[in-house]
């Protein structure tokens, strides 16, 4: 089959089309047909990062297909059956975070092929209301927004919660789901058109990355902090966070060594938390949470499986707003 790999050099430079091994699904797995996958951060710290340049990588943590073999022993799945894949292949119950995961496009390989083969258990049911284009993007942006709301940041109606860097996949649905779970959003960008696109996209008020946050911070403090981006913005968290509030960071985009005052933390009672990636429950109840209001994902571009390079052109530059994918 064809696939998108990385080999050889770190950065997109190591990506190329290869045609690799379609095998069977082994007892307890499923083969997917691939009809749409969508791009993330981690396949561009995974290129620009990993060790193991001699072996060749299929990218890809996102997509949604069409069942095209199960193994033996899987039961309630069939050939024909239009599913979505949860990323993350071996968390099953929440409270039980393995010690290492296992997650699509590295360590295994990913979804950037016109197969992949994982658990039955990483199977979910497509939602019929999303298009192949919208499922195939969901599925690691949109855990990862849940579990940081949610599960980590225990979001409620009617508290504020600050988004940084809006324009990103996990960024965007954090403030879609916020807003349907009745909190007020506030969300920073360095650009001017991700700032008015989050407003139209129902952002209560916008911050420019850049500005002094408490002095133009609208509503008073905020309870909840959704940051992917770090050592840029880090220093201002502290300022805006109301007594008691939250941060709940997973990502680094501009780098990972920060300066907290211990007495400012333990003096307003805040709590630093971190997530990465999410479990099965959570990947169910994440679908169950976007079906009942409706989610749908924001689609920056889709282009063609053979353009991945210049997908991931366009992610390198910081110039989407929402999700890329590839269509197969």
């Amino acid at each position: 089959m064809r696939a998108i790999v990385h080999k050889q050099v770190n950065g997109s430079e190591g990506l190329c089309m290869h045609t690799v091994a379609n095998r069977r699904p082994n007892a307890g797995e499923v083969s997917v047909r691939i009809q749409a996958a969508g791009l993330n951060h981690r396949d561009l710290f995974i290129m620009k990062e990993r060790g193991d340049l001699d072996k060749s990588v299929v990218l890809g943590s996102d997509g949604a297909g069409i069942v095209a073999a199960v193994g033996k022993g899987v039961e309630h799945i069939q050939v024909g059956d239009e599913v979505i894949i949860h990323p993350t292949l071996n968390w099953t119950r929440t409270n039980e975070m393995p010690e290492i995961l296992d997650i699509l496009g590295y360590p295994s390989d990913g979804t950037f092929g016109e197969y992949v083969i994982v658990p039955f258990t990483s199977i979910e049911k497509k939602p019929a209301y999303l298009t192949w284009e919208e499922a195939g993007v969901l599925p690691l942006a949109a855990l990862t927004a849940y579990r940081a709301l949610f599960t980590r940041g225990q979001l409620k109606s009617g508290e504020h919660v600050l988004i940084t860097g809006i324009g990103g996949g996990v960024a965007t649905y954090a403030l879609m789901m916020a807003k349907a779970a009745g909190a007020k959003v506030t969300v920073t960008s360095r650009s001017e058109e991700k700032r008015l696109q989050a407003l139209r996209l129902g952002a209560d008020h916008v911050l420019a990355s850049d500005s002094a946050w408490s002095k133009s911070l609208q509503g008073g403090k905020v309870n909840l902090i959704i940051d992917s981006i770090g050592t840029a913005v880090f220093s201002q968290f502290l300022q805006v966070l109301a007594s008691a509030g939250r941060i709940v960071q997973f990502g680094r985009s501009s780098g990972d060594k920060v300066e907290i005052s211990l007495s400012t933390m333990f003096r307003n009672q805040f709590s630093m938390l971190a997530t990465s990636m999410g479990s099965a429950e959570e990947f169910r109840a994440m679908l169950q949470f976007v079906e009942r209001h409706r989610i749908r994902p924001v689609i920056d571009r889709i282009y063609p499986f053979e353009q991945a390079v210049q997908a991931f052109k366009r992610m390198e530059a910081g110039e989407q707003f929402g999700n890329i994918g590839l269509k197969m």
